[in-house]
């Protein structure tokens, strides 16, 4: 399967809050842009199902200089990299994520809906530079194509998300799928329309 060059992917995880009682100015979520080695499914119907993992070594060589945080990744900046308020770091388990939301007034608002549990879910957005596709079938019949994010060239954002693609319906999940289901898909009548050949000659 083909990758797609240059082209911004969004992804969704999970935003918490982290009391900090002795100082009402910090104001600090945490959460996790990426988890390593852990296939989460992309698209998926009763024929193929197509499902994503990152490697340990994707952000290796990745350009993290001023990673932004923002809101459904668009609008005003909640806090960013260059200034101190948004940390980035790959980890043992994914690529953390630590903002402190306390310098504007939007952003303890934001800070406030996200203790609440009114806005619970992230967003990254990132480019990818290299991947590599495995293919099996699965116990049900369906063909899964498996897809290992192996380097990220680029992060641009992180954001806070009202409505989180976690069904693989963004533009870019879109453009990764699209097509690639039907080869797959053709593929699969190809093969059995051959197989029953085959068995027509015995």
């Amino acid at each position: 399967m083909p990758m797609i060059p240059n082209e911004r992917e969004y992804r969704d995880f999970t935003l918490t809050v982290i009391e900090k009682e002795d100082d009402e100015e910090i104001k600090e979520v945490r959460g996790y842009a990426s988890t390593f080695n852990q296939p989460y499914t992309l698209y998926e119907d009763d024929e193929v199902v197509i499902q994503e993992q990152v490697s340990e070594r994707a952000f290796d060589n990745a350009d993290m200089s001023d990673v932004i945080m923002q809101y459904d990744h668009q609008g005003r900046v909640f806090a960013r990299m260059s200034n101190g308020t948004l940390e980035v770091t790959p980890d043992e388990e994914g690529l953390a994520i630590r903002a402190n939301l306390g310098g504007t007034d939007i952003g303890r608002q934001l800070y406030e809906e996200i203790k609440g549990g009114y806005t619970t879910k992230m967003s990254y957005g990132y480019r990818v530079s290299g991947s590599e596709w495995e293919r099996r079938t699965l116990e049900d019949g369906r063909l899964l194509d498996l897809r290992t994010v192996t380097q990220v060239s680029k992060v641009y954002d992180v954001s806070a998300v009202s409505l989180p693609a976690n069904d693989g319906t963004s533009i870019s999940v879109r453009t990764l799928t699209d097509g690639e289901v039907e080869k797959v898909k053709a593929e699969r009548r190809a093969f059995e329309l051959e197989k029953r050949k085959l068995l027509m000659t015995f």
